[in-house]
């Protein structure tokens, strides 16, 4: 008797569930989803970081030569070179309301 009413709930159950399923699957996949994700250009970032790296390091070479250019031409010496800036004027500006 236990079981006769296990069935009559169960079935049920199951075939709506099953029904469900077929009306979803025109809307959306009801397959299991794919976990495996690509590499997603890994590589070319890591290619684009090297490339700026290098590029960096030619423009640090670059504005080193072109300095020391400047201070054989000029006699100068930007590390100890003093300049006095004098500050902004300060002028009065109307409050608005």
């Amino acid at each position: 008797m236990c079981s006769k009413g296990f069935v009559k709930r169960i079935v049920p159950f199951f075939l709506t569930f099953a029904f469900g399923l077929l009306v979803a699957s025109f809307f959306v996949s009801v397959a299991l989803p794919n976990f495996s994700f690509p590499n997603r250009g890994w590589r070319r970032h890591q290619q684009y970081h090297q490339k700026m790296e290098f590029e960096n390091q030619q423009l640090r070479e670059k504005v080193s030569r072109l300095e020391k250019q400047l201070v054989d031409k000029n006699n100068l010496d930007f590390q100890n070179l003093d300049l006095d800036v004098p500050p902004p004027a300060l002028r009065a500006v109307p409050h608005r309301r």
